[in-house]
């Protein structure tokens, strides 16, 4: 079981390395963070994997005081999406008409959103990002306010550092939710149950029932 959850977490990694690098490619637009990531990449000279790596790994320490926990997947995710990002973006051939341009994003939509599915299906610890934003939450924010906020933030700040924005930044945030609503049910892995203990108090009839730990959720980038 852990051998298929590392597998499906690295092939998600990969992939969605490759729908950032089809995006930046295309041109049109790409999703807020790697707005930021295209911006700061222009001022500095690094490269846009570079800062993905940095980001996440400026990201994680902002875990600290909210005490969340990273998971194997955590890490994979901080130290390899932007190198697959950096690969893919010298491998891709650049696109050199407007129908191949919008080709790339739509299949950078499309990776990604299974490439999401993937590696939270996996189940091995949320991506950087998406462990500040339930770490927030947990504070007693709504969910959706935090992650709106941390997006429309690291948008603004990378239009002025001359991260592109267009089309494809808004196509990104109207579908890219709703694909991973359909592929993460789709991709999870399921544990096995836990076999039950005889004699223990919440097996006996009538036991009043042990409360669920609400699981965290996972991240791309």
């Amino acid at each position: 079981m852990i051998a298929r959850r590392l597998a499906q977490l690295y092939v998600g990694l990969a992939l969605y390395g490759l729908g950032i690098a089809l995006q930046v490619a295309s041109r049109l637009g790409n999703d807020p963070w790697d707005v930021l990531h295209q911006g700061l990449a222009r001022q500095t000279g690094l490269s846009i994997g570079t800062w993905i790596i940095i980001a996440a790994v400026a990201v994680m320490a902002l875990w600290i005081p909210l005490r969340q926990r990273p998971g194997i997947g955590t890490i994979s995710n901080a130290l390899l999406v932007g190198a697959f990002a950096d690969l893919f973006l010298w491998a891709l051939p650049h696109p050199h008409t407007v129908a191949v341009q919008w080709g790339y994003l739509v299949a950078a939509i499309l990776v990604g959103g299974f490439a999401t599915g993937c590696y939270i299906g996996a189940g091995l610890g949320p991506g950087p990002r998406d462990g500040l934003t339930t770490g927030l939450a947990a504070r007693g924010h709504s969910i959706r306010v935090v992650r709106t906020g941390i997006e429309l933030t690291v948008l603004a700040a990378g239009w002025l550092l001359g991260g592109t924005v267009g089309l494809g930044t808004l196509l990104y945030a109207v579908t890219i939710g709703p694909l991973t609503h359909v592929f993460i049910p789709r991709l999870e892995i399921k544990t096995a149950p836990r076999a039950e203990t005889p004699g223990r108090p919440d097996d006996q009839e009538g036991a009043l029932p042990v409360p669920a730990v609400p699981a965290e959720c996972g991240d791309a980038a």
